[in-house]
């Protein structure tokens, strides 16, 4: 039994680094909630194998080592999950058989990740994530950039009738909106990025990044729905809300005060239909003693608060048939496994297509074509194949073979380290990697070309007129307009559209080369950075991963594309036709700190970041992102990150202050070569 316990704890542990470290799941909440009541049931039974440590004992956590540790003042514990309302009237009836009747509130369960705002005399002085419960990470500079998250509050401090205290915490969730998830998986299947599965991952992963401008683009929001604090001036958690509320926090208008179980039964009900065209996802429901006093005398578990419980709706899922796979051919390489369904009407809509990821997925749910197979949304956007319905398995049934050759082409598929799915590298005669590429040059966020669609791509590439998108800059109207759905003015269009793509600046061209992993922001840091394309295919590795959002990974992709022979050729054609491979020039203020590397850290009274980064650019010198061995400085701020600091100290790089830059770059005195600042 001791190997049973250790077993599931290990797998437990696995499971949480994979939710909270990973933002990549691999099963589903209901299920690990099974695998934790498993786990909790073998210790009470074998107390003589209990651990502290155990998952039973400590909520999941997302700490990394990128940000700084900080401890809860109060712990930031993970609520008791149930999934049928007979569970709820469970928790109902314990509660008021301790306490007596009680009025509770219910809340919608947002479906992101958990965030505690610390605030001292109404001014946010702190955002930390959930971590362990105890202790989590520091994100307040990216907390700072999502709007619904007040800076500073509105109205006055306690006493004043309804002020904000002190000294105070608030809890919530950081969630991603759907339209913003959306626009966030396009432009990373553009960049040959993998997607994220769903919402709650996008948030998670957001919060985590080490450029808060990016996270600033990535569109997140929140909402909050707990104070926490001693002797907060209320005596309801409604009442503490309201006042939220009015200081400036966005807290969900679709709460309720229920006073019975058949009021909660009913709200309930009301929520699952009403969720369904809500702009965010959620999960479920809260349910809360609302009684602030009460709440005290009901107490926590070390794992759980005992006046609350967290109601979880069913997945959306319908059972329907498998009857084929197809595998398609991406602009990037990638082989992505697509199932063929009967179909069935999932949350609203009729689907008949269904996502499988890659061969590790197919492998790990065993599916099978002529299956019946369980779909799902849930939080997702795409629907995915979920479970298999075995008792309806056929007998002839063969487990599914994935290709070991490209379906387009027949190269050999090749799957790299770090991957899960696998790539032609046949990418300059791979038929939909060619056109999909030209498709990808001639986007909006790319070239702009109009009137060119994929149909008309592919009629093109058919006829010979096509091969790369070089060859856009030879169409001739009279190639064009005989074409099938064309004809002369289709044709002018296409060919006057081309030929004004050549003003387009240099870092949309860029992204619309298609260099996998450069998205549409990367592609703006390059330009900006190197300025031109010669000085970019020249730099090496190490150069290229100095620049921001630019990290080992994507440097290779960069050099891997400039060595390519026949890459080389289509940038020459392309040259030869006029297209941009060069920034609009800078005009410099002063060659102050021409030559010098200069790493910026913290946060500023005077000046935002990018402002700061404009200056240095101005007077000559170049930003880099991280500390390394030819950094000459580090211009240090608040909040400073203590890698970075730490860092320079070790390498010796002189630090300095935003007063003391400032006055470098006004005056244009010389440089210090020792900083003042620390």
């Amino acid at each position: 039994m001791e190997k049973k316990i250790r077993q599931l704890r290990q797998e437990l542990k696995a499971h949480n680094h994979k939710y909270y470290i990973e933002n990549a799941p691999e099963i589903s909440d209901a299920q690990f909630d099974r695998l934790l009541a498993e786990l909790a049931e073998l210790e009470a039974a074998h107390p003589q194998f209990d651990d502290p440590n155990s998952p039973t004992h400590r909520v999941g956590s997302d700490l990394s080592n990128a940000f700084e540790t900080v401890k809860h003042r109060l712990p930031m514990l993970s609520l008791a999950n149930t999934y049928s309302i007979g569970e709820v009237g469970e928790f109902v009836r314990r509660v008021e058989g301790e306490v007596g009747e009680v009025e509770y509130v219910c809340e919608l369960k947002f479906d992101g990740t958990a965030i505690s705002l610390r605030y001292s005399r109404g001014e946010l002085v702190r955002a930390v994530t959930r971590g362990d419960g105890v202790q989590g990470d520091d994100v307040t500079e990216n907390v700072k950039t999502i709007h619904a998250v007040p800076l500073r509050l509105a109205g006055e401090g306690f006493p004043a009738k309804g002020g904000w205290p002190a000294e105070f915490e608030i809890r919530g969730e950081i969630i991603m909106p759907f339209a913003a998830f959306e626009r966030l998986n396009t432009e990373r299947m553009d960049a040959g990025e993998m997607p994220f599965a769903n919402p709650r991952n996008a948030a998670a992963g957001s919060l985590k990044l080490q450029d808060s401008r990016v996270v600033a683009r990535r569109g997140l929001d929140n909402f909050m729905y707990g104070l926490a604090g001693e002797n907060l001036p209320f005596a309801t958690h409604w009442e503490s809300l309201e006042a939220a509320r009015g200081w400036g926090f966005q807290v969900s208008n679709l709460m309720r005060r229920c006073y019975s179980l058949e009021e909660i039964e009913a709200y309930v009900a009301e929520i699952d239909e009403l969720r369904r065209g809500l702009p965010y996802a959620t999960d479920g429901m809260v349910i809360k003693v609302n009684s602030l006093s009460v709440q005290k005398r009901l107490g926590a578990t070390a794992k759980s608060p005992r006046w609350a419980v967290a109601y979880k709706f069913a997945a959306e899922s319908a059972l329907t048939r498998l009857l084929s796979v197809e595998f398609s051919v991406g602009r990037t390489g990638a082989v992505t496994p697509v199932a063929n369904l009967e179909p069935v009407v999932l949350a609203g809509t009729v689907v008949k297509r269904a996502s499988m990821h890659n061969a590790d997925q197919i492998a790990l749910l065993d599916v099978r074509v002529g299956d019946a197979v369980w779909v799902e949304k849930g939080g997702e956007i795409i629907p995915k194949i979920t479970g298999v319905e075995l008792s309806e398995r056929p007998a002839e049934s063969k487990p599914i073979e994935f290709p070991t050759v490209c379906p387009a082409c027949g190269a050999e598929l090749v799957r790299y380290e770090g991957e899960a799915r696998h790539f032609c590298p046949n990418q300059n005669h791979c038929p939909p990697q060619i056109t999909g590429r030209i498709a990808h040059f001639v986007s909006r966020k790319a070239m702009d070309i109009e009137g060119l669609g994929e149909e008309t791509i592919g009629l093109l590439y058919a006829q010979g007129l096509l091969d790369d998108v070089a060859d856009l800059y030879s169409l001739q109207i009279d190639d064009i307009a005989p074409l099938p759905r064309l004809g002369e003015k289709s044709a002018e269009n296409i060919v006057e559209g081309v030929r004004a793509s050549v003003e387009v600046p240099f870092a949309r061209v860029l992204y619309a080369l298609g260099i996998r992993f450069v998205g549409e922001t990367t592609a703006k840091y390059l330009a900006a950075h190197f300025r031109g394309l010669d000085a970019l295919a020249a730099a090496g590795e190490e150069e290229l991963a100095q620049v921001e959002e630019v990290g080992a990974k994507i440097a290779v992709s960069i050099r891997e594309y400039f060595e390519n022979t026949e890459n080389q050729g289509i940038i020459e054609r392309l040259k030869e036709a006029g297209v941009q491979f060069e920034a609009a020039e800078r005009v410099l203020v002063s060659d102050v700190l021409a030559g010098k590397n200069i790493v910026i850290s913290g946060s500023f009274e005077g000046h935002s970041r990018d402002e700061l980064k404009e200056m240095i650019e101005l007077n000559g010198g170049k930003n880099q992102s991280a500390v390394a061995a030819n950094t000459d400085y580090l211009l240090a701020g608040k909040k400073i990150g203590p890698a970075k600091l730490a860092k320079a100290r070790k390498l010796g790089v002189p630090i300095i202050g935003e007063e003391e830059f400032i006055t470098i770059v006004t005056k244009k005195d010389k440089i210090p070569t020792q900083g003042t600042l620390f």
